[in-house]
């Protein structure tokens, strides 16, 4: 049986949607009190060392300790200097490490800014040590974040070399995580191979007991599956059922708050049961199109049958960079062994 079938009343509390354009944060009790709305950034806290940034593209978490300051995402460049002066607010304590969860522009834009905003917790005599790079904040993420973030040859970079990860692991090379220990806690970054891209991490705080899903979860919209970035739909049910197993809900007492608290990629928080309703939601729409493709049935032919009944209203959306057809046809791809892969 999947973990995580037990449902906790506790999704009552989370009813407090804050709408952020097209994402929003949800707050409980103690949480309210740390709520900011400046600049059009909400500053939600999550944790007492635990926040999250809202409205500067990709959501952002920011954790707060004795060491300095965890930055997970760091929203898009035009937003960079509003979210500086947010965390400013929220401590002096300097930038130790940035993480990025993927290489979309609005988990990455930030990245100069902040890292040139931190200072290095040790000398390393590397590239953040030499001239320009004196003092900054170190970023971290998965090789390919760095591969995509750097210019391929013979074309102009996209992203300038302040911006690039300065650590990376490789699942390439079997490193399938990475660990900090920083604030007198474990930090755990997490491959999810073949996901949203070929090159996500989950980010699990674990004494603050949060986690970071990057896009693996957007409660916004269908997830976004990059398919010229190596996503599929089966990677994103695989990565849920990781959170899955990393969170746990506020059993037995389920009239109190407590449990796991998840930071999607975009939209509000969730605990354990929310993952489980938006895996259950994939894995559903996954078995529609996978059933159709058995039957013959062509791409046409499934967009017809409309897999995503049930789910629409919620998540879809027939406008935008991304459509309820583009989803589907993402979907159909990714179980099409001619046109998609498996992880």
């Amino acid at each position: 049986m999947l973990k995580g079938v037990v449902r906790s009343s506790t999704t009552r509390v989370l009813a407090s949607v804050v709408l952020l354009g097209a994402s929003g944060a949800v707050g409980t009790g103690q949480e309210k009190s740390a709520e900011q709305a400046v600049g059009g950034l909400e500053v939600l806290q999550v944790r007492p060392d635990v926040y999250m940034i809202a409205g500067a593209g990709a959501n952002i978490a920011v954790q707060i300790g004795q060491d300095g300051v965890v930055v997970v995402d760091t929203g898009t460049a035009e937003r960079a200097e509003q979210v500086v002066a947010e965390i400013r607010k929220l401590t002096p304590r300097a930038i130790r490490y940035i993480i990025n969860t993927s290489a979309d522009a609005d988990h990455v834009g930030g990245n100069e800014r902040l890292s040139a905003a931190g200072r290095s917790i040790i000398p390393t005599g590397g590239l953040n040590e030499i001239g320009a790079f004196v003092g900054r904040a170190p970023i971290i993420a998965e090789e390919r974040v760095l591969a995509r973030m750097g210019a391929p040859q013979g074309q102009e970079a996209a992203f300038s070399t302040g911006a690039l990860p300065t650590h990376t692991y490789s699942a390439a090379l079997r490193e399938l995580q990475k660990d900090v220990f920083l604030n007198g806690q474990a930090v755990q970054i997490s491959y999810q191979p073949a996901a949203h891209t070929d090159g996500d991490s989950v980010v699990f705080f674990r004494r603050s007991d949060v986690v970071v899903a990057g896009d693996v979860m957007d409660t916004t919209r269908f997830p976004m599956i990059d398919l010229s970035k190596g996503g599929t739909i089966q990677g994103l049910i695989h990565s849920l059922n990781r959170i899955i197993e990393l969170t746990v809900p506020p059993v037995p007492l389920t009239w109190q708050e407590g449990g796991t608290t998840v930071i999607p990629g975009h939209g509000r928080l969730c605990e354990e049961a929310e993952v489980v309703d938006y895996r259950d939601m994939l894995t559903i729409i996954r078995d529609r199109v996978q059933d159709s493709i058995k039957k013959g049935l062509t791409l046409e032919q499934v967009q017809k049958t409309n897999p995503t009944q049930g789910y629409r209203r919620r998540y879809g959306s027939d406008s935008g960079s991304w459509t309820t057809q583009m989803f589907v046809e993402a979907v159909y791809k990714s179980l099409t062994p001619k046109t998609g892969s498996r992880p």
